[in-house]
Order: structure tokens, then sequence, then C-alpha cells
């Protein structure tokens, strides 16, 4: 019996000592395909808006690449020609566009490495309005989730899409009625000079929302998940805004995206969905071997944007993310109040204290040092 569990334990040694990580190539490989992603919006004095990216492997945290330096432009069958602005950031922006139903549209993209992309010709789809965006708050784990719902009554749309942009507004740790200007003088805040206490930030779709009516008698969408807010998430720390656009597809432009959400979205169990093949109309011309990421679809865009306030919530406790705001006192220049001397850079003026100037770490006191922007947008 003894020498059972001795050469028992022995096995298990060399079974465990064996083992090794198994990291296939496929998801350790960057294969750096271009990913396109839009829609050619037809809408009266409609703009496009063209984003260029490149894959990542799976073990890559950071987020896209952005593709920059590309030509893009607008196509129709008829020999017009729109070219989309560079943005700075991987997006293409063309000028407000009336582009119609007449033609058809696609797509051509040439990246700085000379590489040319160009998608199939595709006809403009209807999209009928958004009938509303609606919220509810989870009565137990308390996140919030949000729906679209639209129709079109003459039963002709059935297939969806929708993107958005979410706007929040934050607050910096402490409020400072100091600002430092470039040439490290102190200047009071007010209503000339850049407020730093409230900041906006603006964020894209992260998932893929489609839906279908075909099954259904009438062509009617209700309670379309398009996203979940976690239980005390900064997003709607104060305030918190969503702009949906929705459009309309064929058949084939739903199938891709409805796969591709399969796909990336629902993968995870034996029971999920398996990743698949997906396959756009978007091609490399320059090599047709190459894949390419996306599908362009022409249709006309409906939108509707929501406000939601955390007044509004039931048992929202958002607590602002920070450093530690460490403080100390620097003295004032006697000849001058405005100038500002302190060895380490990472602190700003918080407030004066007779002879001495209150400091604490910048980032405590300003909310830009986290990448937003203190402008409040046109639609706050």
């Amino acid at each position: 019996m003894k020498n059972s569990i001795k050469y028992l334990s022995v096995l298990l040694l060399v079974m465990v000592a064996c083992k090794k990580p198994y990291q296939p190539t496929v998801i350790t490989v960057n294969y750096n395909y271009l990913v396109i992603d839009g829609v050619i919006n037809a809408g009266a004095n409609g703009i496009t808006t063209i984003t260029l990216s490149r894959t990542k492997n799976l073990t890559d945290s950071l987020p896209p690449k952005p593709e920059l330096g590309a030509q893009v432009f607008i196509e129709s069958d008829n020999n017009a020609s729109y070219f989309l602005v560079p943005q700075g950031d991987g997006r293409y922006n063309s000028a407000p566009l009336n582009l119609g139903t007449a033609a058809k549209y696609r797509l051509k993209i040439t990246t700085s490495n000379g590489s040319i992309y160009q998608s199939d010709f595709v006809p403009v789809k209807q999209t009928p309005p958004i009938d509303s965006i609606s919220w509810q708050q989870d009565t137990s784990k308390k996140d919030v989730h949000i729906y679209a719902h639209t129709h079109d009554p003459q039963n002709n749309t059935r297939y969806y899409r929708w993107d958005y942009v979410e706007t929040y507004q934050y607050n910096a740790q402490l409020f400072s009625f100091w600002g430092l200007s470039s040439t490290n003088h102190i200047y009071f805040i007010d209503s000339t000079t850049p407020q730093q206490y409230s900041c906006y930030t603006t964020a894209y779709s992260s998932n893929i929302a489609v839906a279908t009516s075909e099954a259904l008698s009438q062509d009617v969408i209700s309670y379309e998940p398009l996203i979940t807010i976690k239980k005390n998430s900064e997003l709607i720390g104060i305030r918190y805004s969503v702009d949906v656009k929705q459009y309309g597809l064929k058949q084939p432009a739903f199938q891709y995206w409805d796969i591709l959400r399969k796909s990336t979205q629902q993968t995870g169990t034996i029971f999920d969905p398996q990743p698949s093949q997906v396959l756009g109309n978007i091609h490399c011309i320059s090599n047709p071997a190459e894949p390419v990421i996306g599908y362009a679809s022409a249709s006309y865009v409906t939108e509707k944007r929501i406000f939601i306030d955390t007044h509004q919530l039931v048992d929202w406790q958002y607590v602002i993310p920070g450093n530690d705001c460490q403080q100390g006192v620097t003295d004032q220049d006697p000849t001058d109040f405005t100038k500002y001397h302190y060895f380490d850079s990472s602190f700003g003026p918080w407030y004066y204290s007779g002879t001495q100037i209150v400091i604490v770490k910048k980032d405590c006191i300003d909310c830009r040092r986290r990448g937003g922007s203190s402008v409040k947008p046109s639609f706050w």
C-alpha cells in the first residue's frame, strides 16, 4: 500500500512538472488588418463619419490603433465623388451632403502605405424615426439599462442597427478659484478664464446592437437593449447623456453585423454561438488576399438623445476616483503674489492662507488632467 502511494505521488509530480501553458499563435500574432466602421449617411445634409483602425492581438489591452493619413471617398455609380476630411483620430468626416436614393454608393480608401480598399456599391436604405430611447434601473443590482424603441408602419425596414455616443460630466476632487498659467503665474478663475472643476468626456459605442422584426407580423422593435451601466458608475456620477443613431439595414448587412456580434460578444461557454468567419463587402484592391474587416452600408440616419441625472437614480453612491490629495504650503513672492514657485511641478495653487499658498496635487483640482474637456457641450 505504501509503495502504491509512493508511485502515485511520483506520477502526480511528473504530471504537474510536465504542464506547460498553451498560447496558440492566433492570440499573440497581430495581423494588422484594416478595420472600417461607419455608414454612408444619405439623409438631408447628412454628415458621414468613417472610422479606420487596425486589428490587435487578443492579449493586447490597449485600444485599437487609429489609421491616420488615409484618403477616404464616397463614390456613386453615376461617377460623383465626395472627400472625407481626416479628423486626426482615425475618424474621417464628409461635408454635409444630400446623396439621395437614386444612386448607389461605395467607399474608396487609400491608406498612407498605398494600399487601396473599395466596397461594393450599395443602395440606400430608408430608416424610420426612433420612437424613443428609454431607461430603467434594475431593482436588485441597481444597474441602469438603456433601450431603443422603433417601428416602421410600412413594414419595410425589418433590419436595424444602432450605435451611440455617450457624454458624461465629472468633477475634480477639490474646488479651486485659482489656475496656473503657462508662465507659472497664478490667475483668478472667472467667466473670462477656463474653469477646471467640471469636465465632460465623450465615448463611442463599444458594443454591436442589431435587431430584426423579420419573424413578426408588424415591423416593431421594443425594448432593444443598447447599453448597461453598472451601479455606481462614474458615467452617471453627475449627469449622463447618450445620443443614439439608428440605421435601417439590408439583410446581408444585418447578417454581417449579427455574426460579428455573436462572435465577439456572446462567446465564452460551449452553449454560446461559436466563432464564425465574417465576410464583409469591402475588399483590398491592391492585395486581394488581404482580409478587410467592415461592411459598407448607405442609409438614412435617425437619432435621439436622452439625459439621465444622478438624482433620478436609487442608491447610486458614486465616489470620485483619483489619487490621494496630498497637500502642502509655499510662501508668496513678496513682490508679486501671482508668481508661483514650487520645486514639484505636480502641485498647483489651491487657496491663499495669509502669506502662504496652500498647494495640492494638480490632479485633484484640475479635471482636465483626466482627459476631459472643461468646455460644456452645446447640447448640455
